[in-house]
């Protein structure tokens, strides 16, 4: 079996993850990683293994033995990172949200099909087994006609600094708010004709807590809420007219509970054993390369637009700006 190096642009929180996700992988391994200080990223490679530490990322690209760089840096740089991968010819895993705009999107998108390059948006529920397994339920008629969906996602998590940044594209929409987003448009589809939100802010001006709904022409609704100030749930239930199914954990699907219209439980399925879930994007973008492709067909360049759009419709409605805009 062909070892795939993986390179880690960053060395955050999310950058550690992947980490360890990658060393838990057989078919791929952590590489390198870069960091804007060479320190930063010794640190990293000492603690997490990895052969070759970057101190800059132009450095990291520059290597000819990193075949996938997975971006884990703030919002505000995905765009950045994303066109000098792109433009290095370097095959692109890029964490969500996947720029701070549709704009920004649209314009790494267009860059990699000029150049051929592989790019993929890494919200990892979109490559997770679950998904398949929410889909199967929900349209196997066990719980009715579907009608509604809910889906929340919190954390108390406000006083992170990149997160209370306007510069970094902070606010809980686009850290915790594309999750119940995503799981929406993943199960309901975009076909959406109205959407009323609401947001509360914190003094920097991004959004701190926020509610969207979304309504289809076929009467189904979808009721979302997010937040960086409160502890939710968590949970997605989607409802019809027999009974509803409960989905544990939005952010890293756990389980999934069949209920009548009794509210008795009917069945539940648990997660397949994982390394840590991230490991589900990872082979999707193995696959492409393996195959020739240019993106997941899990996560489609159109889709990752769509949710940007969605985003920043939303943004607008709240007036949400970034001083990079």
């Amino acid at each position: 079996m062909k070892q795939w190096n993986v390179a880690i642009l960053g060395t955050g929180a999310i950058a550690a993850v992947m980490a360890d996700t990658l060393n838990g992988m057989e078919e791929a391994r952590l590489y390198a990683v870069g960091s804007r200080t060479l320190d930063r990223a010794r640190a990293f490679a000492e603690k997490y293994g990895a052969e070759k530490a970057c101190g800059s990322y132009e450095e990291l690209v520059a290597d000819p033995q990193v075949e996938l760089v997975y971006i884990a840096t703030p919002h505000s740089e995905h765009w950045a990172n994303a066109l000098l991968c792109i433009r290095a010819g370097k095959p692109v895993l890029c964490e969500k949200a996947f720029t701070a705009n549709a704009a920004q999107a649209r314009e790494v998108f267009a860059e990699a099909e000029r150049r051929g390059v592989f790019i993929t948006e890494a919200i990892w529920t979109r490559y997770m087994p679950m998904l398949a397994t929410i889909r199967e339920e929900m349209n196997s008629g066990s719980i009715g006609q579907v009608r509604m969906l809910t889906g929340n996602l919190g954390y108390s998590i406000a006083d992170v600094p990149r997160l209370r940044d306007p510069k970094l594209a902070g606010g809980a929409l686009l850290d915790v708010g594309v999750y119940p987003l995503n799981f929406a448009l993943a199960l309901f589809g975009h076909g959406y004709d109205r959407v009323e939100s609401s947001c509360s802010k914190l003094p920097t001006g991004v959004d701190a807590q926020n509610s969207v709904t979304l309504y289809y022409p076929d009467g189904r609704v979808a009721q979302l809420n997010s937040s960086l100030e409160a502890c939710l749930d968590r949970q997605g239930v989607i409802h019809g007219t027999k009974g509803y199914i409960r989905i544990e954990n939005i952010n890293n699907f756990e389980s999934l509970s069949v209920y009548d219209g009794q509210h008795q439980l009917v069945r539940r399925v648990e997660r397949p054993t994982q390394i840590t879930g991230y490991e589900y994007e990872v082979r999707a973008c193995l696959r492409a390369l393996e195959a020739g492709e240019l993106s997941c067909p899990e996560m489609p360049h159109e889709e990752s637009v769509r949710v940007m759009e969605l985003m920043d419709s939303l943004r607008a409605a709240w007036g949400v700006r970034y001083p990079f805009e």
